[in-house]
């Protein structure tokens, strides 16, 4: 069972899990997954969301676990939820008052605070937050190095990427009461280094040396294990599981209400969203999608998928909507591969031709009760750009109004260090686009980033000019540093970390606002 209250006649949960989110029963919401999961395997599962962490109270409210506290900051890193990317507090907007304020490093309060209360019980610390800070990272808040979350938040075990093969083997040592060292996706902290682990550069190296720091991020890999002195302690990073597509199956499978609380109002135009895949082959140097999910695509079976497409037209909120059909990128379904781990998008291997995305979307809008299944979730135009059947495809039947891209940039130079440099695939796709949709109205929204790493004056007029050509929709983001990716290490250090060269760097809040502010005047 799950439940938010405590159970009765003084019985405890097995595991208790703690999140900076209202909880939402619903496979886009972590901390459900990882409950459901967990009943699924029999254990009963106490939820605390959005605790008050100045006080004990809400953090006492369900007991002691019989196993474990799992705590996570929710879907977001808690600094990069209440803070703009020059710093400033998030001001209040319409959904603040759906969305309860989580204390900026919010994994190591609430573990700090579990284990204020309950002192012997284990903590198991999870999501992007603590996944992404397992090992030494630059933090831009603070724009200094910090050590390993495990170590700051006193946990005893941190299972990184998507945990749902990891808590359960968690949760099976503590049951048994056995050591919990050498779980899949998972790291600990130890006072050696197995002999068979890879080295990483040193805390003290990295703090003092940023050619190293470059180093230890060129040697990031979820699919291996790994080790980091810090002080007197070594972080051990034990290789992540590889999914497959029946656990998927069996994860999305499960018993999801997808109720939306009230206070959750926000959620509404996710509650019928439908994951087809997880992971992303694209790997941009500002992205944490391929550290956290990993760098090749699992997708799920196409039975599966429409099994669940049909279940929700069964629920009494359900109006023939489904909000949005995909995962990290939407056409990267059925783009599964894992022949050599190299560069996919580079690779000549990569089926482009979208067949088997075309056939899903063609039988879930076949669907009784399917009115509409829209693509919402932003797709890769330089792999789309091959195949103009399927533009054709999601143009005439799965957008509204608009589709997103991303190109990001316009510069070569700034597009190579982003890992987004594709000369042609972005003309090409704007006229697959643009001939497709003459009559239908569609158009394109493009995403931008300023003030990334090697982004220079005179790179960002170069991509004023670029913005004036294209007369419609763009959303421009100043770039944020966040812990772990490759545009971060630049950040830091001034060097490109693949090839050692010195970059520039756009470091004053005055001339990231001035870039972002003159990339507007040419869209207004």
């Amino acid at each position: 069972m799950i439940s938010k209250e405590p159970l009765p006649h003084g019985k405890q949960f097995d595991i208790i899990l703690i999140t900076g989110d209202i909880y939402i029963d619903h496979p886009l919401c972590g901390t459900a997954v990882i409950a459901r999961v967990l009943e699924k395997n029999g254990y009963s599962v106490g939820i605390i969301e959005t605790p008050d962490w100045k006080k004990d109270k809400d953090f006492k409210k369900l007991g002691k676990p019989n196993l474990f506290f799992g705590i996570s900051s929710g879907s977001m890193d808690s600094m990069l939820d209440n803070y703009t990317p020059l710093k400033k507090k998030r001001s209040f907007d319409k959904y603040r008052k759906y969305r309860p304020k989580k204390p900026d490093r919010a994994v190591i309060v609430y573990a700090n605070m579990a284990r204020k209360n309950f002192k012997d019980s284990p903590i198991v610390i999870g999501g992007i937050e603590a996944s992404l800070r397992r090992f030494v990272h630059y933090d831009y808040w603070d724009n200094d190095l910090r050590k390993s979350i495990l170590l700051d938040s006193r946990a005893d075990i941190l299972a990184y990427g998507c945990a749902e093969h990891s808590i359960i083997e968690i949760a099976k040592r503590y049951e048994k009461k056995l050591p919990v060292d050498g779980i899949d996706g998972t790291c600990i902290a130890g006072n050696t280094a197995p002999t068979t682990f890879k080295i990483l550069p040193s805390f003290d190296e990295v703090k003092t040396d940023k050619k190293k720091f470059c180093e230890f991020q060129m040697m990031l890999n979820n699919s291996i294990n790994l080790a980091q002195k810090i002080g007197d302690k070594y972080i051990l990073q034990y290789k992540s599981h590889e999914y497959t597509q029946k656990e998927l199956d069996r994860i999305y499978g499960l018993n999801y209400s997808r109720d939306i609380p009230k206070e959750a109002g926000y959620f509404k135009g996710m509650q019928f969203s439908v994951v087809t895949h997880r992971g992303c082959i694209g790997e941009c140097s500002f992205c944490s999608i391929s550290l956290h999910q990993g760098n090749h695509i699992v997708s799920r079976s196409e039975q599966s998928i429409l099994k669940e497409i049909e279940n929700l037209t069964k629920h009494k909120d359900f109006k023939g909507y489904i909000d949005d059909l995909g995962g990290p990128s939407a056409n990267m379904y059925g783009m599964d591969c894992m022949k050599c781990g190299n560069d996919c998008i580079f690779c000549k291997s990569l089926d482009r031709s979208h067949s088997k995305l075309i056939k899903l979307l063609r039988k879930a809008r076949k669907i009784k009760g399917v009115k509409k299944i829209f693509v919402r979730s932003g797709i890769r135009y330089d792999i789309a750009a091959d195949s103009e059947e399927y533009i054709k495809e999601i143009s005439e039947n799965h957008t509204s109004g608009y589709l997103k891209i991303a190109p990001e940039h316009s510069n070569p130079e700034v597009l190579e260090l982003m890992n987004k440099h594709f000369p042609g695939r972005l003309e090409k796709f704007v006229d697959s686009f643009k001939k497709i949709n003459k009559t239908t109205g569609q158009y394109l929204r493009y995403y931008f980033i300023t003030a990334h790493p090697g982004s220079s004056e005179k790179e960002n007029r170069e991509l004023k000019i670029f913005l004036k050509g294209i007369k419609e929709n763009a959303i421009i983001q100043v770039f944020t540093p966040t812990p772990m990716t490759m545009s971060t290490c630049m950040y830091y250090t001034s060097i490109d970390p693949k090839t050692g060269k010195a970059i520039y760097v756009p470091y004053t809040y005055r001339e990231k606002k001035d870039q972002k502010s003159e990339l507007y005047k040419s869209i207004r």
